[in-house]
């Protein structure tokens, strides 16, 4: 019998908070999944195996927004304006995005979970938009975190396109570095006006995977309806792959 709040691995980053080192997610993921009906599960970065073993009893994975990614992992130096990565986070993200791949685990991806997604897969970032983008604008909207501060056009057709019920939505934007180099098996599913890469997801039904640039944990309870409409697909996707698979039992 399926679990009535299917259970979602939600990756965390580590911090120093008081002198104490911390394992922390904002809590607004954590209560749009539970406004959605599932039971968000909390994980601090794991090693490789660790993070693969963990998939395998979870329903779903979030990956989270955050620290930038290790340019290195891209194939290129570190950008002067990029922030210092957390080499930890990135080797266990990258092990869940294969994993989750390789499981076909429903995947919402947002912000760096997009982009440390896009990475996994083989394709590269712009480290930092506001210089190596100069006409792009402003992404990195940090004091307007639940407003809705720039259009998105959304690709007709796309998974996500279809659950906005939307071609054209209005998103608040938290960010200094974007996709670049879409990965293979990945398709583009939103731009910004500017060129900006705003969302991904990936190409054929074999994995549920949707990647948004923004941050639509902080919008779901607004007047708009497409941010909770993505909770909800999320929701509904896992919700239907555990009603017809079974998870190892508990020290199987």
């Amino acid at each position: 019998m399926p679990m009535p709040f299917p259970l979602v691995a939600v990756t965390a980053t580590s911090e120093t908070v008081r002198d104490i080192p911390r394992v922390r997610v904002n809590r607004a993921y954590t209560d749009a999944l539970i406004r959605a009906g599932l039971t968000p599960l909390v994980v601090p970065p794991l090693a490789a195996e660790q993070a693969e073993a963990l998939l395998a009893r979870v329903d779903g994975l979030v990956l989270t927004g955050g620290d930038d990614v290790d340019a290195r992992l891209y194939g290129q130096s570190p950008h002067p304006k990029a922030e210092p990565p957390d080499p930890a986070r990135d080797r266990s993200e990258i092990a869940l995005v294969h994993a989750a791949r390789r499981a076909a685990r429903p995947t919402l991806a947002i912000c760096r979970g997009v982009q440390v997604l896009n990475v996994a897969l083989g394709g590269t970032l712009v480290q930092d938009i506001a210089s190596q983008r100069p006409d792009a604008l402003a992404h990195a909207r940090s004091d307007a975190r639940s407003q809705r501060v720039h259009d998105v056009s959304l690709v007709p057709g796309t998974r996500l396109a279809r659950l906005c019920g939307a071609e054209r939505i209005a998103v608040n934007s938290l960010h200094h570095q974007s996709l670049d180099r879409i990965a293979g098996g990945l398709r583009l599913a939103a731009r910004a006006d500017d060129g900006i890469v705003e969302a991904v997801e990936w190409g054929d039904d074999a994995w549920w995977m949707i990647g948004v640039q923004w941050h639509p944990e902080e919008l779901d309870r607004s007047g708009e309806p497409w941010d909770g409409a993505l909770f909800a697909a999320f929701a509904a996707v896992v919700s239907s792959a555990t009603a017809t698979a079974s998870r190892p039992a508990p020290g199987a």
